[in-house]
């Protein structure tokens, strides 16, 4: 019984939500463009509208109860920046906080790139053969027996 209490309440909640999700289809689709612009603060990889995270859930709440009261979408967006910081925005603005999140990955790409070219050109390098010392060229002789050019004239095969 308490397990059927809970299911129609739920079920009762979602479709009140629903309701006012379906309220106005502007206000709706503003609300949608904004959760595109902003960053779920939870999955970081998702917008605010992509993202099914209980925090997601309540900031686009706050967005639908900024816009019902009137804000203008930039007023809405400096207010989440205001709160959470130019992290919440999909797109931060190029300033002196956010220049590693715009140039680090051109940095790390450059690096990434020196140090292929620098691995290529060790792996090209030839390798100089060591120079034997008197002794042991002695010692290559007495198991290999005397350096003897090969003919040229291939008699010798």
């Amino acid at each position: 019984m308490l397990l059927l209490a809970v299911f129609v309440s739920v079920s009762l909640l979602s479709i009140n939500v629903k309701a006012i999700e379906n309220a106005n289809p502007q206000t709706e689709q503003r609300i949608r463009q904004l959760s595109e612009k902003l960053r779920c603060l939870v999955c970081q990889n998702q917008s605010l509208a992509d993202s099914n995270a209980e925090l997601a859930q309540d900031l686009r709440q706050q967005l639908r109860e900024q816009v019902a009261a009137g804000r203008s979408d930039d007023a809405i967006l400096d207010y989440l920046v205001q709160r959470y910081g130019d992290f919440v925005l999909y797109e931060p603005p190029f300033k002196a906080t956010t220049v590693l999140l715009w140039i680090g990955p051109f940095v790390l790409l450059a690096a990434a790139a020196l140090v292929l070219v620098a691995t290529l050109r060790r792996r090209r390098r030839v390798p100089e053969e060591p120079a034997l010392g008197p002794e042991d060229r002695r010692l290559v002789e007495r198991v290999l027996g005397p350096a003897v050019p090969p003919e040229r004239d291939g008699s010798a095969r």
